[in-house]
């Protein structure tokens, strides 16, 4: 149904690749900052539940 309006848009094949380029940059930045973490900061947060 909708192949058929995607036919008649020029440059309907742009947003295929700009949506896998931001779903990979995005995931990308967040295996970075999961990575760079503090580990002083990491064990606080982990040790939140434990303190009350």
């Amino acid at each position: 149904m909708f192949k058929h309006y995607f036919e008649q848009m020029d440059g309907v094949s742009i947003y295929p690749i700009f949506s896998l380029l931001v779903f990979f940059f995005f995931f990308l930045g967040l295996g970075w900052h999961v990575f760079r973490f503090d580990k002083k900061k990491q064990q606080h947060i982990e040790n939140l539940p434990l303190d009350e």
